[in-house]
């Protein structure tokens, strides 16, 4: 419990941190020294929180109720185990996935074959693994949820896959992928916060559909809106080249 708890403590300060930290670069110019510093805060804060959230499934699924006596005689140990052990399992390695898959985009924009390293394949393996797990689990005990969130994780894999191992991506497709990645940690970080950070406070909220629709509707809009933007960008350059 010693370290399940020091695992939370230091869960809230760097993702709260995360969480401040990604607006700036979202909102901000892009390219310039507060996106690259911002931008940078985030990618290490998210990948150190969400690599305390494996950490602390691990430890819910040796131990569901131990670790969250507050919901016992609220949920089953099945569920908790579910929704803390295999989903959490599931997101956090989701979020590994996206803040270091997006990070590589941009490092790696002038030379996209160094994207096919072990770490970056060797993730999309690790996601589609866990995405099965939580998908198995949620269709066990009854948790639609947990399949839709796997169906995140699978769609993340393939889409992720596309770009990698695509050897001839187009001009600006470094920065689509890197927008999706980075915003996509962001929507991760926010669903926590507000659907993980509930149950503490009101446990019934906890898979309330809004909890977890409000940051997925927000990130995806934010996705769009600045995919949008890169390609008006390319047609103004191709305009004016013409």
């Amino acid at each position: 419990m010693i370290l399940f708890h020091s695992f939370v403590a230091l869960h809230i300060v760097t993702g709260s941190i995360g969480a401040i930290a990604f607006w700036v670069p979202v909102s901000g110019r892009k390219g310039g020294v507060n996106h690259k510093r911002w931008g940078k805060v985030f990618n290490v804060c998210l990948l150190i929180t969400s690599g305390l959230a494996v950490g602390m499934s691990l430890l819910t699924l040796l131990d569901p109720l131990g670790t969250h006596p507050h919901l016992v005689g609220l949920f089953e140990a099945d569920f908790v185990r579910g929704i803390f052990g295999w989903m959490m399992l599931h997101n956090g390695i989701l979020t590994v996935n996206l803040v270091w898959y997006g990070w590589q985009c941009v490092a790696n924009r002038r030379d996209h074959a160094a994207n096919r390293t072990p770490i970056n394949l060797g993730l999309q393996g690790l996601l589609l693994v866990s995405a099965f797990a939580c998908a198995l689990d949620g269709w066990r005990i009854g948790q639609p949820l947990m399949i839709g969130i796997a169906i995140v994780g699978f769609a993340t894999v393939a889409t992720n896959l596309w770009f990698i191992l695509n050897p001839n991506p187009g001009q600006m497709d470094w920065l689509k992928e890197h927008i999706k990645g980075l915003v996509g940690a962001g929507i991760s970080v926010y669903t926590a916060f507000f659907a993980f950070g509930s149950v503490r406070i009101m446990p019934w909220l906890a898979l309330h559909p809004a909890m977890w629709s409000i940051p997925l509707a927000i990130g995806v809009g934010l996705i769009i809106w600045h995919r949008r933007k890169v390609d008006l960008g390319m047609r103004a350059r191709r305009a004016a080249a013409a």
